[in-house]
């Protein structure tokens, strides 16, 4: 059999702009299926039904120049005629005369004019002839494999359908699912009260949708997905309840029952954000700033394919009793299409022990570690192995323990002026530690008091550096600092990433580079 190919223009996914025919088509489809669906399975639909859409109109396209030419068709002179076999060439009958051959008997020879000029002669009116049968469309070019477009533009298409959908007042998304506003259950607000006191007597949550309306009671004669959708939508309209699943699963909290430090990042993590100049950091500087792995340095995620990493534990982190969400750490903890706050369970990896936590999508932290710092008597430089969970929305935690030791290890002190004041003196340690950036905290309180009055007073940022400098060279017998054991230093006193720090270190002429990122202190405080 004969074939004709089908192509599209080379940029064609690349600078797809949805139609009201796009549109309409995903909405009817989602009324006739009356199921939900998130926005990459609508890009899935939208592309198999852009494929099948383009090639009607190839074939129109191609078809419209003349009649389709077949041998078993008679044709008159002038006739514009249309070639599948020769990739829809088109032409014009300039003359017909009859056929001869006893073999095939009666019929007519046709004159054709193509367009560039060349004429051909073609048989017509014969009875049977393979060319009789039209050409089955050959798929030549990529952009109608459906496969490859996915393959290739799903996170582009994905944009594209979602900046539509959500300035569509036809469609209503929740957990990352579309549905048209039309077919939705009413829930009003006796059942959204009823949801509340089932959430409450639930210590706040979470709970499943499903869960909610079978003990609000919810009915109705619709698909089961539906009513689960318009309960979802009644819910997330309500300022009472958060949606906290990870994505994929929707789960329910009462607001006013989370963890205030899951609302409001506490005092040790809120960074105010500081101006600084990156050109400034030297490569060793980018080297130890991504070692750091601080989840406010604006670094890339990487790591994805790690099963576990091993994290530095800093004074703001410690005392809040959370972990930073960063670079090397997103992948492992769940995340979510909407919820800016997920509830998950960290399992000890030593003990088998589970207790829940929450992610702070936004703020970049997750928050929940409190107790299990304590009960592991980890201090600020301690290290924390962080391992995917063996279950969905678990994640594995573990500090290497060992049997209590006492060691000289760095001090903080708050001096009888509020200020610190850094010695090295024996502690107690029961876990591994990074040497330069472990501070053992005698007396958290006195900090806390340090904390609240610098967040009031907000000495200059310098200050505070050079203040800091010139405790930790005391410790040093050449004066020196290391900028991890500065930077350790500086976040017990005041939230901040590597970024703003090392570019003061390398712009100021008081702090002198003596090799290896370490630095002394050689001129007067600035003013």
């Amino acid at each position: 059999m004969a074939t004709a190919t089908l192509s599209l223009r080379e940029d064609y996914w690349e600078s797809l702009e949805l139609l009201e025919h796009d549109t309409e088509y995903i909405y009817n489809f989602l009324l006739e299926s009356e199921l939900p669906m998130t926005t990459l399975e609508l890009v899935e639909i939208l592309v198999q039904e852009r494929i099948q859409l383009e090639k009607q109109q190839i074939e129109q396209q191609r078809s419209s120049g003349g009649d389709i030419y077949r041998p078993v068709e008679t044709f008159k002179n002038k006739q514009a005629l249309v070639f599948p076999a020769l990739n829809w060439r088109k032409g014009k009958v300039v003359a017909v005369r009859p056929g001869q051959n006893p073999d095939v008997g009666s019929f007519e020879v046709i004159k054709v004019s193509f367009e560039d000029g060349d004429e051909r002669e073609y048989a017509a009116g014969l009875g049977e002839h393979k060319l009789n049968d039209l050409p089955a469309m050959e798929i030549q070019d990529v952009n109608l494999d459906a496969s490859y477009v996915l393959e290739n533009y799903t996170d582009d298409l994905v944009d594209v359908l979602e900046q539509d959908l959500e300035t569509n007042p036809d469609f209503v998304r929740i957990a990352g699912r579309w549905f048209p506003r039309a077919l939705l259950v009413d829930i009003n607000i006796g059942h959204l009260n009823l949801a509340e006191a089932v959430l409450d007597m639930a210590g706040g949550g979470p709970l499943p949708t499903k869960d909610l309306i079978e003990q609000v009671e919810v009915s109705a004669n619709v698909n089961p997905k539906l009513l689960e959708f318009s309960m979802d939508l009644a819910l997330q309209d309500d300022g009472r309840f958060d949606e906290v699943g990870p994505a994929g699963k929707v789960l329910w909290f009462l607001q006013r029952l989370e963890p205030p430090e899951v609302l409001e990042p506490p005092l040790f993590l809120r960074y105010a954000g500081m101006d600084y100049e990156r050109p400034l950091l030297t490569e060793d500087m980018l080297v130890l700033e991504r070692e750091l792995d601080d989840e406010l340095s604006p670094l890339e995620e990487r790591s994805r394919h790690l099963d576990e990493v091993e994290i530095r534990l800093i004074y703001p982190h410690w005392r809040a009793g959370s972990m930073p969400l960063s670079s090397r750490l997103r992948h492992l903890f769940p995340t979510a299409y909407e919820a800016p706050r997920i509830q998950f369970t960290l399992v000890d990896g030593e003990t088998g022990d589970r207790f829940p936590a929450w992610v702070v999508r936004e703020k970049r932290y997750v928050y929940g570690l409190r107790e299990w710092y304590d009960g592991q008597n980890l201090q600020p430089g301690s290290l924390i192995n962080v391992q995917r969970g063996e279950k969905p929305g678990e994640v594995i935690v573990m500090s290497d323990s060992r049997r209590t030791s006492r060691e000289w290890i760095r001090t903080v002190l708050v001096g009888s002026d509020g200020g610190l004041v850094y010695a090295m003196l024996k502690q107690n340690v029961s876990s591994t530690f990074d040497d330069r950036m472990v501070i053992a905290i005698p007396d958290a309180g006195a900090i806390d008091q340090v904390w609240e009055r610098m967040s009031k007073e907000r000495p200059p940022f310098e200050r505070v550096v050079v203040n800091t400098v010139k405790e930790l060279a005391k410790l040093n017998p050449q004066g020196h600092v290391h900028a991890s054991e500065l930077y350790a230093a500086l976040n017990v006193v005041r939230r901040m990433p590597p970024g703003p720090l090392f570019a003061l270190l390398a712009s100021r002429p008081w702090f002198a580079h003596v090799g290896d990122l370490h630095f002394r202190f050689v001129d007067s405080e600035p003013a």
